[in-house]
């Protein structure tokens, strides 16, 4: 299935797969149900929050699932509709750990580990310089939510560059305007999502 039908169907498997309320999950079982974690710390159910109020191996363990999810929703999205099926889902999965609907839309995840797991699935030569770009940030200034501004920022650039240039993107799709439209799209949610639920502050050391 390609083309059209092909990629929504795609971001419908996608964003189901990003609903999966990992850090719920994990929380719950890491304290017999006794947290919350969308009530407890900043509110964030993600792998931060998640790290600072259970325990950072915990933290660490919803950070992997979350980007796992972006991994398989664009893989899935890939084996479904193509090239296209393959942008579809990795955004679609993004969209669906930041707004689930099995919460009416709230009280989602930042979406930042949940994209890099989709640009890992579809933008992989973007990868290691994603990677380093959010750590640099992170390690070098104390609001964390500067590093991912920079960080989606060069990621909507590349993915221009990338896409413009036609240049080979390693195992991903082809670097269509799909491409571009993948990378717009992904950073975009993630800037709306910490515009619209206040600043993440993290501590030197701590990101």
């Amino acid at each position: 299935m390609h083309g059209f039908w092909g990629a929504v169907v795609g971001a419908f498997a996608g964003y189901l797969i990003g609903t999966f309320p990992t850090a719920v999950i994990v929380t719950r079982l890491a304290t017999r149900g006794a947290v919350d974690i969308r009530t407890v710390g900043s509110g964030n159910p993600g792998g931060l929050n998640t790290a600072q109020v259970v325990g950072k191996q915990w933290g660490v363990v919803v950070m992997l699932v979350d980007a796992g999810k972006g991994l398989a929703g664009g893989l899935l999205g890939w084996a479904i509709g193509g090239d296209a099926g393959a942008y579809a889902g990795a955004t679609a999965a993004m969209a669906g750990h930041i707004w689930p609907v099995w919460t009416g839309f709230r009280k989602g995840g930042k979406g930042v580990a949940t994209s890099a797991g989709s640009v890992l699935a579809v933008f992989p030569i973007f990868f290691p310089l994603d990677t380093a770009v959010a750590a640099a940030g992170a390690i070098g200034v104390r609001n964390a939510q500067r590093a991912i501004q920079f960080s989606c920022v060069v990621w909507v650039i590349a993915g221009f560059v990338w896409w413009r240039a036609d240049l080979p993107n390693l195992w991903g799709p082809d670097s269509s305007w799909g491409l571009f439209a993948f990378s717009v799209l992904g950073a975009g949610m993630i800037l709306l999502k910490f515009a619209t639920s206040g600043p993440l502050v993290v501590k030197r050391g701590d990101a």
